[in-house]
Parts: C-alpha cells; structure tokens; sequence
C-alpha cells in the first residue's frame, strides 16, 4: 500500500509500478475520478513559486517520485526505496495498455500536436486493439472559461473516458487538470509528459540504463540543450532550503548513540520520514 511523505519541500507517494497500475485499475472498476501526478527536481522547484502547482498536487491521489535524483535523496533519507518506485508513463506503458485493451478501457488522449496525436492513436489502436481510443491535440485555449477549453472538456465528457492522459508538459498539464478536473464526468486523470510523443515516434526516450545510473537528465540535456539547460543546470539550485530541511529533519530523529556516521544518518531519517508521512488522499 502506498504511503505519502515529503521530500524536498513536497509531497510524493512511495508507490512501485504495480502499485501505481492496481490504483489506477482499482480507481477504474469502482467509477470513480482520480489525479495521478508526477513529482520530479522540476515540479517541486516550479511549486515553490506557483500555486496552481501546489493546488495540483494538493488535489492529487496519487503522486509518482518522477526522477532518479529524488528517490536516490529519498534513500538518504531513510524511505525505503527501490527503483521499482520510480514510475513515469515508460515504466509502466505495457502494463498500462495491456490491461486497457483486455478490460477494454476507455482512454482519452489529450495533447500533442494534431499530426502527433493523430499518430500516437494510430499506433497504439494497432498494438493494443480492445482499448478504445479517443483524443484531441494539446493546441488550444487552456484558460478556464475560455471557448476552446470548454469545448474540450465537452469533447472528453461525451466519450466519457475511464482514464483521461494529459500530455502537454509540465506545468501546463498539471494546471490544466487543476483548473478543469471539477468540470470532468469521470475517469482516472494523469499527466504523462511527452507520452504522445513516444508514442507517434517523433521522440525517442533515454535508454532506460540512462534513468537507472541518473544520467536521463545528461542524455535530455545534449538533444535539447536550448530547452533544458535551465531546468537542469540552474533550478535545483533552489531546492537547497528543502535539502538543508530535510537533513534538519534526519538529524533531529537520529538515535543519541551513532558508531557510524551514515549508517546512523539513515536510520534517523527514516524514523524521521515514518513520524513526517502524510496520509494519502482518500
């Protein structure tokens, strides 16, 4: 069972890929509306100054750790973490669709460009043919109230969807779900990224060796420098209060006697993170 703690100034779930697929199955087969979200360096540099990021993920059921760097931090804090629990939209993608197809799940996807968004359904109607697909590009209007965005919303409570994919990039999606998920009839909300991308094959991935060694950022880093640069190079440096919180935190729970300086450093944290958990949304 997942369980919420906080790192780095905000909140994530402890959640492996399974756990994420059962939520969402789970979530699906009772008919009720949820928000999966993905928490990684950027979200929580771009939450500490924008409060539709914060409103996002104060609504979110369920929060992914997005990022290799955070659960590896997540470590040294004492959560008990493996790289199972690091989930985005690739880590889960198969398990996802199969289970789609064969309890023929209603899936709309939303965002990209239209050719891209086009091609993404294409391919995964082809791979995954007991899914019923439905989807609109990401290129519109996203201010709530606005004629395009309302006519969007229209579009997704007609198809009435059982999972509601959201990929226009982040913080784009997140506020949009925000700003807009009270106007959806149902379905599980996720915000998935590049997912249509992928999909159509107008993007490639990091090889997943890259994620597991932290090196996903590198490898993004020198195919989008322009675009990347500051989110990687610059923004976590924001995150140093957070940091300096969180070791604050692990040592004020350490153990009085320590014969091992990380060892004991660890083992404070965790009971640091056991009593800071926060109790996942309902």
């Amino acid at each position: 069972m997942a369980h919420r703690a906080r790192l780095l100034g905000g909140p994530v779930d402890v959640a492996d890929h399974d756990e994420v697929i059962a939520f969402i199955a789970g979530a699906v087969g009772a008919g009720r509306k949820a928000i999966v979200g993905n928490q990684n360096l950027h979200s929580l540099c771009l939450s500490r100054t924008d409060a539709a990021m914060r409103d996002f993920f104060a609504a979110a059921d369920l929060i992914e750790i997005d990022s290799m760097p955070l659960l590896q931090w997540g470590r040294l804090m004492g959560l008990r973490l493996s790289e199972a629990h690091r989930c985005t939209y690739l880590d889960w993608r198969e398990r996802f669709w199969d289970l789609a197809a064969r309890r023929r799940w209603r899936v709309f996807c939303l965002g990209a460009a239209a050719p891209t968004n086009a091609a993404a359904l294409e391919r995964l109607g082809r791979a995954f043919p007991g899914a019923v697909l439905g989807g609109r590009h990401g290129y519109f209007d996203h201010a709530r109230g606005a004629h395009e965005s309302r006519a969007v919303v229209a579009a997704i409570n007609a198809f009435r969807p059982d999972v509601l994919l959201v990929g226009m990039g982040m913080p784009l999606q997140e506020k949009w779900i925000a700003e807009h998920y009270g106007d959806l009839v149902s379905g599980v909300v996720l915000s998935v990224g590049g997912a249509f991308d992928y999909e159509a094959g107008v993007q490639k991935p990091a090889p997943r060796i890259y994620g597991r060694l932290c090196l996903e950022w590198l490898y993004r880093l020198a195919h989008e420098p322009r675009r990347l640069g500051r989110r990687y190079l610059i923004e976590p440096w924001s995150l140093i209060g957070p940091a300096a919180e969180d070791l604050a935190r692990a040592f004020r729970r350490r153990p009085a006697r320590r014969p091992a300086f990380g060892y004991r450093l660890a083992v404070g944290a965790e009971e640091a993170a056991a009593e800071d958990d926060l109790p996942r949304a309902a």
